[in-house]
């Protein structure tokens, strides 16, 4: 069985979908291989897309083409945050409810570039910087700087590795790839020479204190169909087909509202703290970096003793990068939002996705399966989505 018709095998059953509203599709900017049976990235987003249209009312039309004159701009599902007004504008897109994702200023903006300062006042950075943005989310994020020369890199890696092992950061590095985790000057320099000048001017490096078995929380936010529902949980960590350990999953409780409404819940002191990161981080770009739409957000924030420290006690946390586009948690993300309209009375919910290497996975009966198969870059993978038991009821 092809991985598209296994997407479509465990969909789970409800209220029927909302009847398409005339004249506007959904469509898919910026992913070649949509719906190929053989990209898990590309039938993932396929399948997103068509739930965020049945989530909306709207019609499913593929991928993005010019609308005819006198068509109504399509809503967008674009497979990367989107770069400059100009290109939005060209697109349709306007505000929150033309897209589900984000637009931002710059490229550098999408990325974990912007998440620390420079190592010194005029460092070299890219046009558009902010260094208002970095003032304004110290404390939110881990000790660290980003890069924007090997020279840069190596004088930032250097006062930090003072403290303890140092990790580097591709900025655009995604499910735990592009990173380097370095103890000692000489580690530094052999991994700073297998860097490429040129990429890190383009797009940075980041240098930030490494943790220990950290936990990691994804906190987020999400605007659809005139619904906004916020999250917060945690993610896990699997092997992939090559024992490399990737991002496995998330499960999150989801309310209604903004993030502030999180905060009325009965977290743990440690889950609220993500939270309250995340909201630092989230006004801090909203503030800083004009331009910016966000109909989807999501952040990573890490808790955990510094590496190396005998103060085992001592735990470092803050926001680790931003996700303004579709993301490994938008299948429960979907899930739950689809739960939130379909019950005006329940105010939380709990949904998972999982991200399973190899053959034989067994998936559970109520899930619904983003992606069944063999994709030609990382081998054999399922991904799907759930709503978790604790969502029974109205409360």
């Amino acid at each position: 069985m092809s991985a598209s018709s296994q997407a479509t095998k465990r969909k789970r059953t409800g209220p029927a979908a909302t009847a398409a509203r005339p004249g506007r599709d959904v469509m898919v900017y910026g992913c070649e291989p949509l719906g190929d049976a053989h990209s898990h990235r590309g039938t993932t987003l396929a399948h997103i897309a068509r739930k965020v249209a049945d989530i909306a009312g709207y019609g499913f039309a593929g991928a993005y083409a010019v609308p005819a004159p006198g068509q109504p701009a399509p809503y967008l599902v674009p497979a990367q945050t989107l770069v400059g007004a100009e290109l939005a504008a060209s697109l349709g897109v306007r505000g929150e409810g033309d897209l589900f994702g984000g637009v931002v200023p710059y490229a550098f903006v999408a990325t974990k570039a912007i998440t620390h300062g420079l190592v010194e006042p005029g460092a070299a950075a890219p046009a558009g910087w902010s260094e208002a943005f970095v003032q304004r989310v110290v404390g939110a994020t881990l000790p660290g700087f980003t890069a924007f020369t090997i020279a840069d890199a190596r004088v930032a890696a250097l006062r930090l590795l003072a403290l303890g092992p140092v990790r580097l950061k591709e900025p655009s590095g995604i499910g735990g790839l592009g990173q380097r985790v370095v103890d000692s000057e000489r580690a530094l320099d052999e991994a700073l020479e297998a860097t490429a000048p040129d990429i890190v001017e383009t797009h940075g490096l980041v240098v930030e204190r490494d943790l220990d078995a950290p936990q990691t929380y994804s906190v987020g936010q999400v605007e659809l169909a005139g619904l906004r529902a916020s999250y917060c949980g945690t993610q896990g960590l699997t092997a992939n087909n090559r024992g490399q350990q990737v991002y496995g999953g998330s499960t999150l409780t989801v309310v209604r509202g903004g993030f502030e409404a999180l905060l009325q819940h009965p977290f743990d002191a440690r889950t609220l703290a993500a939270v309250r990161a995340a909201m630092v981080y989230h006004d801090a770009a909203l503030a800083c970096y004009g331009g910016l739409v966000l109909s989807r957000c999501n952040y990573d924030v890490a808790f955990g003793p510094a590496a190396g420290s005998a103060d085992r006690e001592h735990v470092l946390g803050g926001v680790l990068e931003q996700s303004w586009r579709v993301g490994g948690a938008t299948g429960a993300e979907l899930a739950a939002v689809e739960a939130l309209r379909d019950n005006p009375r329940r105010t939380r919910v709990v949904a998972s996705t999982r991200e399973i290497y190899g053959n034989g996975v067994r998936v559970p009966d109520d899930a619904e399966i983003y992606f069944q198969g063999e994709d030609r870059h990382v081998g054999p993978l399922t991904k799907y989505a759930r709503l978790e038991p604790e969502s029974d009821g109205n409360a």
